[in-house]
Formats: structure tokens, sequence, C-alpha cells
């Protein structure tokens, strides 16, 4: 699969079905539409194209905060892979690009990738204060000889599925249903970083994690993960807060995880959160030994939890 940052930088060999999104986290419903997408372009030998953005167009256009991304470019690159996509182009976003017309973003994507067919939700629209709505991009399709094909919204429990909703989702620490939104658990990876060695000086060993400040994160809380690193993937319980029970001068927030049953080095590797099960709050216990034996009850429920 290609991916690339550039209309000018594609290489296709058919003419291309194409779809336009932010496509945050490339959740169930974005499966919907780009499957769709890929099973037609390939059925009539074409080539399945997703463009995408970066930075966010409501991070440049609405000044949104840290703490907003799903999924990196290159996550979203893989994902987008496995459905099928034949080229990604992660295009840059900024206020230049958020003034271009739609019908004259519409004739670059005839320049460079040849568009066939433009694929998108029914409530997709393109350009410059958003005029390429879908009557617009129908009306225009006409003139420029491509089609227009509308997917509609996947529900669940009549909840249309969002990047926004899932979000929110993370923020209520409700990652099960997260787990529903995206087709698969949430992910977070972080780099393992020097820490107080709090957990090794009571027997429970963590690897601290440095998060860019720009992921989403599940809320302040514990979690049955599983920890996917060099050596493999473990069972893990993970602590998102601020450490309480210590009653640091200044606290920060801190993601720590205790891989179940494993032993060895993993300062400045990777670890990968798969977030399966959220298991309680984060709390101030009356002193480390009823700390202690918390932290072995949540072994054991995640134990129960992440059972092959």
């Amino acid at each position: 699969m290609q991916h690339v940052t550039s209309l000018a930088d594609l290489r296709l060999s058919h003419p291309a079905c194409l779809t336009i999104g932010a496509f945050d986290g490339v959740h169930r419903g974005h499966q919907a539409l780009i499957g769709a997408m890929v099973r037609q372009a390939h059925a009539t030998a074409r080539s399945a194209v997703v463009l995408t953005f970066y930075p966010h167009p409501s991070v440049v256009l609405r000044g949104r905060r840290p703490s907003f991304y799903i999924s990196t470019p290159e996550e979203k690159a893989e994902y987008l892979a496995e459905l099928g996509v034949d080229a990604v182009i992660t295009h840059p976003f900024n206020i230049e690009v958020s003034q271009i017309t739609a019908a004259d973003f519409v004739d670059r994507l005839i320049r460079y990738a040849r568009l066939s067919e433009l694929w998108c939700g029914d409530d997709f629209a393109l350009g410059y204060q958003r005029q390429g709505d879908v009557a617009f991009l129908h009306a225009l399709g006409a003139e420029r000889g491509f089609a227009v094909h509308v997917v509609q919204p996947v529900l669940i429990d009549g909840e249309v599925i969002s990047s926004t909703r899932i979000r929110q989702a993370l923020r209520d620490g409700a990652v099960e249903q997260v787990t529903r939104f995206l087709g698969r658990p949430f992910r977070l990876p972080g780099e393992v970083v020097e820490g107080a060695r709090r957990g090794r000086a009571i027997g429970v060993p963590t690897a601290n994690l440095a998060i860019g400040e720009e992921r989403a994160i599940p809320a302040v809380g514990v979690y049955a993960c599983r920890a996917h690193h060099a050596g493999g993937v473990s069972p893990a319980v993970t602590n998102i807060g601020f450490r309480p029970t210590f009653n640091t001068a200044e606290p920060k927030l801190t993601t720590e995880t205790h891989l179940l049953d494993f032993s060895g080095g993993l300062y400045g590797s990777i670890i990968t959160l798969e977030f399966i099960a959220h298991l309680r709050a984060e709390m101030k216990f009356a002193g480390v030994d009823a700390l202690v034996t918390q932290i072995r009850n949540d072994i054991e429920t995640a134990r129960r939890i992440l059972k092959p």
C-alpha cells in the first residue's frame, strides 16, 4: 500500500474510487464506508484510495487542545491497509488548505487520482465553508464525469458511531464501549521511561509509559489490558492517575502498567496497551499495605478477565 503526503506523489495504475475524511480511529462506521468502497474498486479494476488530513481540521480551525487523537497517521494507515486500501494520502491541513474551494479540490483529485467515484457519508462536505455538500458533489460529478456514492452511518443501540463519541467514552473510562465502537480494543503506545520505582519497592514492578500529549487516553482509573512488547504479549494491570496514596507535592498524571508473569528489562522500549476492561476508579488508601492488597485483588480480577 502506498502512503504519501501529497496528491502529486500518488502513483496509481487505475482510476480511483476515493473517500475523504479525518477517519480518526478508523471506527466501525469508517470501516463500513471504506470496506464498501474497496470491494467496489477491486471488483471494477480501480484503485481504492483514502485521503485524510493531519493535523485534524478541528485542531487547526477550532483550536482543539491536546489529548485529542485516537490514532496517529501511521496507525491510521496501518488500519486502512488492513481494510484493503491501495493508497493513503495523509494530506497536510492548514489555513491555506481550508480555503480551497470544493470545485478546486475536486479538480486536484481528478488530475492526480483520476477520480472515478467519490464515496462519503450523508453529512459529508468538502472545501471552503463546507460548500461541497452531497448535493453539490452530485451536480459536479455529473459535469466532471465522476459518480458519488453515499453510505449511511453505522448505529449501535440507536447511536451513530463517531470519533467524537469515542473520545467521550474514553474520557468516561468506558473502554468496553470504545471496543464496541472501534471493533477492536483501544490501543495506546508509549515508551518505557524511568519512574520513581515505587512499584518495585512494594513488590509490584511497573513500567512507566511516556504518552504523547496529543493522544486521547482513558479516564483516570485502573484497567485490565494486554501489553504488546518486544517479547510478545502479556496480560497487564494499568493505572492512569496521580498516585494519591503517595501524596506527592506536585501530582502529575502518569500511565504505569504491571505486566503479569513477566521479568526482564523494558526501559527505552515501546509498549502498546490494549484496554480491555475498566476495573475501578483510582483511590487513595490509608497506607501502602492497603494499596498492595488492592493491587493484588486487581491482578486476580484482571487474570479472570484476560484468561484466554
